[in-house]
């Protein structure tokens, strides 16, 4: 929030580019629609201040369990046997692991807006360490941990794609929420897609859902 209020964030000059050709696969929670209303109605509120800046949609909100080949420039999904990638996922997976996740609370990075997610068991972290295991074993390409080594059950709701025009209105509001509950609910399904950096539901490719 500091960052915030020096402008020292990150607008992002990509999100509604053309020639982005960044894409990649993921491992992913999708929240149900009573938890995405509840957090439409809080971007709602935002847009009344920041109308600019770039809002997910219901569709393409998500929790990431596994960003398993990180989106890059070229990433073409024909180059990649999915079925390879479905077996050692399936493979990772912990049976009844009884998920529960609340979304409770705002964070705010330098290029981003955040719903905190917290798990009711160390579950979830299970499956992404029997993933990292796996993969680095096998032979298949993947980028996991690449860029950070994700533990959270965060999903990103926002992102700044032009400067603010009233960050101290904009900063009211974000403390307002900042342990407002948006609901829980329990993970029954994990979903591999094709995707690109911002999860847009056009650009999307479901390859396989997971019962858990």
């Amino acid at each position: 929030m500091k960052k915030i209020m020096d402008d020292d964030y990150e607008v992002d000059k990509l999100i509604n580019s053309s020639l982005d050709n960044r894409f990649g696969i993921t491992l992913l929670i999708r929240p149900p629609d009573a938890v995405k209303n509840n957090i439409q109605k809080f971007l709602n509120n935002i847009k009344t201040v920041e109308p600019n800046q770039y809002y997910y949609k219901n569709s393409d909100i998500h929790i990431t369990v596994m960003s398993i080949i990180s989106c890059y420039e070229g990433f073409q999904l024909e180059r990649i046997d999915i079925s390879e990638y479905i077996d050692l996922i399936s493979k990772s997976l912990i049976e009844n692991p009884e998920i529960e996740i609340e979304f409770r609370g705002i964070t705010a990075s330098p290029s981003c807006l955040m719903i905190q997610g917290f798990m009711n068991n160390n579950f979830l972290n299970s499956i992404r360490n029997n993933l990292r295991n796996n993969f680095k074993n096998s032979n298949l390409q993947q980028s996991i941990d690449k860029r950070y080594a994700i533990e959270t059950a965060h999903t990103t709701v926002m992102r700044f794609q032009n400067k603010l025009n009233d960050k101290l209105q904009f900063l009211k509001l974000i403390e307002a929420y900042r342990s407002h509950h948006f609901g829980s609910f329990k993970v029954k399904n994990l979903e591999l897609v094709y995707n690109d950096w911002y999860q847009k539901e056009k650009l999307v490719k479901k390859l396989h859902e997971f019962s858990i």
